[in-house]
């Protein structure tokens, strides 16, 4: 009994160890890039159009990556594709160090987000099996390390592009060599482990075309989406916002940011037994409600309580591990095609959200005057404003849920 329990107790280890580790790897290789993108601008003499362009083909590797990997899964197994994915990005690093021109860099760095999206969906997977107890607690604490990873990752960053090594500068190449190797350490945990769920018979599984029968799922796409945008449209409009509107200067801003970075760490860390207690469902809209409510005091309280930016960190923190652990217990045999649909649909909705909160911004500024100091503020407030309403959209579809599940006693 002894040797089994103990036997038991490694292999948990293990896969702990694959999770919390993988999802700190998957936080630095999606926020290195923020300190490098201008030497790589640089480097390869390219225009803003250009810099967009490589960006947007990598955001189209994710998702394509996003779609086929629960096919992987059921062919190969959880265990052969976590593997791939980590050395997926192990082995982009070493060609983006050795590209000297911007093909084979572009091709290098599209193998990079072929592997970020092979792990976003490998990781949701491993989750949804292991964590069969305290899911929301388990799945918040592993999202926590992503969002702790993604904090240091920019500074991290920073440090090794000027560290010298026989007199030579490492800069962005030797950068991402170093972080992206870093995934050979999950390799060699996930490699002296076991994940279940691979036992389970084809048949047994439940297909898409059943799931996507199921008003929760689509549901589940709907609050996903909008905390998603929501969540991710901070990092790239609020030091903008904070600058503009109300004349911060970057370091300023750029501290709000990293307080509300803080926040949304802090809150997956600490947060995750309360989702368990009270419910995923109820906490989708208590959580939801919260980021909005404390975006719009922000907005509207004006710079005195511009510290609301960061609150509303507390609350967008949740919704995806939230997500993910409700998807976990409510499939449990679907859950690798569940995730896969739902995170694919889930990534083309945050890229036309990024897309509107622009767009709002542009059409406010007309209305107010273009190029007017009040057009200016008024558009930028809308298009904070959007980022709102998208948690507060995100807290409606919770209700919704919470009423569909309540009439059929399926609350989670």
């Amino acid at each position: 009994m002894k040797k089994r329990t103990g036997k038991f107790n490694k292999v948990y280890a293990m896969q702990l160890a694959t999770i919390f580790i993988g999802f700190v790897i998957f936080g630095f290789s999606e926020n290195i890039k923020g300190p490098a993108i201008p030497r790589i601008q640089y480097d390869f003499l390219l225009n803003e159009s250009q810099l967009g362009t490589l960006l947007s083909l990598n955001a189209l590797g994710y998702l394509i990556a996003c779609s086929f990997t629960a096919y992987l899964t059921k062919i190969w197994g959880i265990k052969r594709v976590t593997v791939i994915s980590f050395a997926a990005m192990a082995v982009s690093g070493i060609f983006i160090f050795f590209s000297q021109y911007y093909v084979t860099f572009s091709a290098s760095y599209f193998l990079m987000y072929i592997g970020n999206g092979m792990l976003e969906i490998g990781l949701a997977i491993l989750g949804a099996r292991i964590f069969v107890r305290n899911t929301g607690t388990m799945m918040n604490l592993a999202h926590g390390f992503y969002g702790l990873s993604s904090t240091v990752a920019p500074l991290i960053a920073t440090g090794l592009m000027e560290v010298k090594i026989n007199g030579s500068v490492l800069d962005w190449r030797g950068m991402y060599l170093i972080m992206l190797l870093l995934s050979i350490i999950p390799i060699i945990f996930a490699l002296c482990s076991t994940f279940p769920g691979d036992e389970i018979k084809h048949e047994d599984r439940v297909p898409l075309k059943t799931l996507m029968q199921d008003p929760v799922l689509w549901l589940m796409v709907v609050i996903l989406s909008f905390g998603v945008v929501s969540e991710l449209a901070v990092g790239g409009w609020l030091v903008n916002f904070l600058e503009k509107a109300y004349g911060w200067d970057t370091v300023s801003a750029s501290g709000m940011l990293s307080a509300f970075f803080l926040c949304f760490s802090l809150a997956r860390l600490l947060l995750g037994p309360l989702t368990d207690k009270i419910g995923f469902t109820l906490s989708l809209i208590v959580f939801a409600g919260l980021s909005s409510l404390c975006t719009f005091i922000a907005i509207l309280g004006g710079e005195s309580l511009a510290f609301f930016f960061a609150a509303a960190g507390i609350g967008i923190a949740m919704i995806y591990p939230t997500v993910m652990a409700f998807i976990a217990r409510r499939y449990p045999n679907g859950s690798d095609t569940a995730i896969t649909f739902t995170v694919t649909l889930m990534g083309i909705g945050s890229v036309i959200g990024n897309y509107l909160i622009g767009g709002v911004i542009e059409l406010t500024k007309v209305f107010f005057g273009a190029n007017s100091q009040v057009g200016l503020l008024r558009g930028l407030q809308a298009g904070y404003g959007f980022i709102g309403l998208c948690a507060a959209i995100c807290a409606v579809g919770g209700v919704i849920l919470y009423t569909y599940l309540l009439k059929r006693n399926e609350i989670i």
